[in-house]
């Protein structure tokens, strides 16, 4: 009996908010990092995390000076910013709740427990940011870990990775358009030592510099950059790669719910997209547009696979 729609809703939502707090993580950390080199402007480093959140506007509601102190508050627990690591997880241990009985004990606890000490952490001022952030990142790959080591690879399971890869596809397809419209702005800094190294933090923030070295070499080049987030299949962040298992999550779901829905079609589009273009034809084309088309197909699909499968009902 296929599951109902509010607990296919938490399960999808739960995993979101996880993938969602364990991004703004590394994007904070990516940041940290940039900001303490003399190769970048600090403000514009904290700056573009708002953007590529999506929070800017929340953001200017609540301030009016963008230094590192205030966003880093901001970004870690402010109850005004709904994508800060604190709202995130505190989002994804209600929808846990809620669905508890579809979630193995192992999955539960370590949601649950995770959120704890987040909590208990951020409830005091934050002496240490780097190693808070290593926190919430190991505890978010402990839910992951909990989360595949035990479930069975049901529809339960498909609804959650259908809300982890969406997740992580918006979050790497933002990541690399603020790249270009909010860091780098000028073209007369494309390939100079501060593009490279602002590549290298985007790598970091998606945990890809060592996998980057084992496909290409060593040294960073834009367009093997590109081309290794967007359309390697083997990248476990990439478009390409999140699209494939999304397509495959949707597919086990078409089998239990008697056929397809519009989101198939939707998920089968943007995957032929990904598999047929080039990176040449990606920069052709303009990065920038790429992207943002991408941006706008996703929130689609996710709209869509709430529609079909009865989310809010």
């Amino acid at each position: 009996m296929p599951l109902l729609g509010r607990t296919a809703n938490g399960l999808f939502w739960m995993q979101r908010y996880i993938e969602r707090a364990e991004n703004t993580a590394r994007l904070m950390d990516a940041g940290l990092r940039l900001s303490l080199t003399n190769l970048s402007s600090e403000a514009e480093e904290w700056n573009s995390i708002l953007v590529t959140t999506g929070v800017l506007d929340d953001y200017k509601a609540q301030h009016t000076e963008f230094d590192a102190a205030t966003i880093t508050e901001f970004m870690l627990r402010d109850p005004a910013n709904p994508s800060s690591i604190l709202n995130s997880m505190a989002i994804a241990r209600t929808n846990g709740r809620m669905v508890r009985t579809a979630l193995t004990r192992e999955t539960w606890e370590a949601i649950n427990e995770s959120w704890m000490l987040l909590r208990d952490k951020l409830s005091r001022p934050v002496d240490d940011l780097p190693a808070l952030l290593e926190l919430v990142k190991q505890r978010c790959a402990l839910i992951r870990g909990s989360f595949y080591g035990t479930m069975l690879r049901n529809e339960i399971f498909d609804f959650c990775n259908l809300g982890t890869f969406l997740e992580r596809a918006d979050n790497t397809a933002r990541i690399m358009d603020v790249k270009y419209w909010v860091l780098l702005p000028q073209h007369s800094s494309v390939g100079s030592s501060l593009d490279n190294y602002q590549w290298g933090s985007i790598l970091r923030s998606v945990s890809a510099l060592r996998s980057y070295a084992w496909e290409y070499d060593a040294e960073f080049k834009a367009v093997d950059i590109m081309d290794f987030l967007i359309l390697n299949r083997r990248m476990p962040r990439s478009l390409a790669y999140c699209y494939r298992l999304i397509e495959e999550s949707l597919g086990y779901l078409s089998r239990v719910h008697d056929g397809e829905v519009e989101a198939h079609a939707t998920a089968r589009r943007i995957a032929q997209r990904l598999e047929e273009a080039s990176v040449t034809d990606i920069i052709d084309g303009g990065l920038h547009e790429f992207l943002e088309a991408f941006i706008v197909d996703n929130n689609r699909l996710s709209d869509e696979i709430a529609r079909a499968y009865r989310f809010h009902s």
